[in-house]
């Protein structure tokens, strides 16, 4: 099979496809065959080795895994012993390390769900990292319930873009702050309100929010506590990375701290993978409650493309690779 793999840090120009064996299932395992993967910014920073903070995991000098991705959809080829969730032609998607590739290997008691019909390859593939991501922040970290105010810094990309069609899903009233290119794009996915920060402060108008979810990183604690309930939380999902050591994490890590006295909350998260919350996704994405907003599609031969283009930062929602 063919994989997208990397042996040191670098540019996108370090990723390489490359033939491998195909892997077997192991018992309890589900062998996949990928038809599409999409590319998340972890990606593009798993790549670079920046912020160099996430090398003590990743691997100091070089990467400890030359294998890339997480999100992935396509068919189930063949199962392991004891499997008994799945068979032969099921379309599902999911999570799992190594999905720059054509074939992966995922456990069936982990993070793979079977696929909604009328659902493409590519839709569900860009669901579950930004999915999960908008989900938990808003859910779990942010107590999300019908009739709250939620602001979504960062409403035109990957998680933003889910971010707001899943608040509307739980009943939130929901303003999108986006450039204004991205405008008629953060509306027509189902946002009451419309900041564009090219032309408006957010931060100086007059509606309070209850959860803000901040996938941009663009202001300070000063600043985006001025339009916070007095019980408000700020999820911290993103920032720029513009510090090399610490990258997102020197923001977060001020927010946090910013937020320490008073009512109001700043949390920070990392989404994670697990089969209840990516059965939840399934049915979003069966209700048509949640549309993926794809902006561009790559070849697997395109990868280096895939990871620049995102990497730029740029991205109006998901960026899917077909297998």
């Amino acid at each position: 099979m063919r994989a997208a793999v990397r042996d040191r840090y670098g540019p996108p120009d370090v990723v390489e496809l490359r033939e491998s064996a195909k892997p077997e299932p192991a018992d309890g395992e589900v062998l996949v065959r990928v038809r599409a993967t999409s590319v998340n910014p972890a990606d593009w920073y798993e790549v670079s080795g920046t912020p160099y903070f996430g090398r003590i995991a990743g691997g100091l000098r070089r990467p400890k895994s030359s294998r890339l991705g997480t999100d992935f959809a396509g068919t189930v080829e063949a199962v392991g012993k004891d499997v008994t969730q799945f068979r032969p032609g099921d379309e599902v998607f999911g999570g799992r390390s190594g999905a720059f590739a054509e074939y992966v290997t995922v456990p069936e008691d982990r993070a793979i769900v079977p696929k909604p019909a009328g659902v493409s390859f590519e839709q569900a593939a860009a669901m579950p990292i930004a999915g999960l991501t908008a989900l938990q922040g808003l859910r779990d970290k942010g107590g999300i319930q019908a009739g709250k105010q939620v602001l979504v810094n960062g409403a035109s990309g990957g998680v933003g873009t889910f971010a707001v069609q899943i608040a509307k899903s739980f009943g939130a009233e929901v303003t999108g702050v986006c450039s204004t290119r991205n405008v008629e794009l953060v509306r027509s996915l189902g946002a009451d309100h419309v900041v564009d920060y090219t032309r408006e402060d957010f931060t100086r108008g007059g509606r309070r929010y209850d959860i803000v979810l901040d996938v941009a990183g663009s202001r300070s604690w000063s600043e985006i506590k001025r339009v916070l309930d007095l019980h408000a939380t700020v999820v911290l999902v993103g920032a720029p990375n513009g510090h090399r050591l610490l990258g997102p994490l020197r923001h977060i890590l001020r927010m946090r701290l910013a937020a320490v006295p008073g009512s109001r909350k700043a949390a920070f998260f990392i989404a994670k993978f697990n089969k209840a919350d990516m059965q939840a996704l399934g049915e979003l994405l069966e209700a048509v409650k949640v549309k993926p907003a794809i902006d561009r599609r790559y070849e697997l031969g395109e990868i280096a493309d895939a990871l620049r283009y995102v990497g730029e930062g740029h991205a109006r929602g998901k960026v899917v690779v077909t297998i």
